[in-house]
């Protein structure tokens, strides 16, 4: 679990950056010049290689472009990933253990740069069209870089809406995710993407 969450938190801000292709990559395109901001709900499933039983995580997304982002785990067990666009904020209250990541360093050539990033998206990655599934249409972007943690992001969109993400990491981890109540350019709060260090816990990296 607590690595899903770290490697959604690389893979929190690299989602907006992918949609910049010309051809069936249209319906991204049009996502990325029409969001500036975004929040929704959203339903996650990690399924290792060995096909164990999934782990199911729930919670909240919001973004701000470029490099804004709010990542929140509610159940089962809390966990928070806060992008300011300079730093990114991963906080663990079971552990009570906060980690501090120069936010470039973070999420270059991550899935997180396709959530929160610019629009240099091509510079990192290969862009495919593989068609329509489960109602979707869908895109693979694969890292240029080999050291980027993951072999492929699967992004899925029902007309210039996204509606699911899909991670697949360099051990055989496939992440899924599933987004609802999505509302794109909605105004939101300056302090969403702020994050001060709770007392008492251990700060790392900083």
């Amino acid at each position: 679990m607590k690595f899903a969450v770290k490697l959604l938190s690389t893979a929190a801000i690299t989602l907006f950056p992918l949609l910049a292709q010309a051809g069936a990559i249209d319906q991204l395109h049009q996502f990325l010049q029409g969001t500036r901001t975004l929040k929704a709900e959203f339903a996650q499933s990690v399924i290792s290689k060995s096909g164990r039983k999934p782990q199911l995580s729930s919670g909240l997304l919001a973004i701000s472009r470029p490099g804004k982002l709010r990542w929140e785990i509610l159940k089962p067990y809390p966990q928070l990933v806060v992008g300011d666009g300079e730093k990114i904020w991963i906080y663990d209250p079971e552990l009570q253990q906060v980690t501090v990541r120069q936010a470039g360093q973070a999420v270059s050539g991550s899935p997180a740069a396709l959530l929160a990033g610019s629009n240099e998206l091509e510079k990192n990655f290969s862009l495919k069209d593989i068609g329509e599934a489960e109602g979707m249409t869908w895109v693979e972007a694969t890292p240029k870089a080999g050291d980027s943690g993951f072999e492929k992001v699967r992004l899925g969109l029902v007309g210039s809406d996204l509606k699911a993400m899909e991670l697949q990491d360099s051990f055989g981890q496939t992440t899924h995710i599933r987004f609802s109540r999505l509302e794109r350019n909605p105004a939101l709060p300056a302090a969403t993407f702020k994050f001060t260090p709770p007392a008492g816990v251990d700060v790392v990296g900083e």
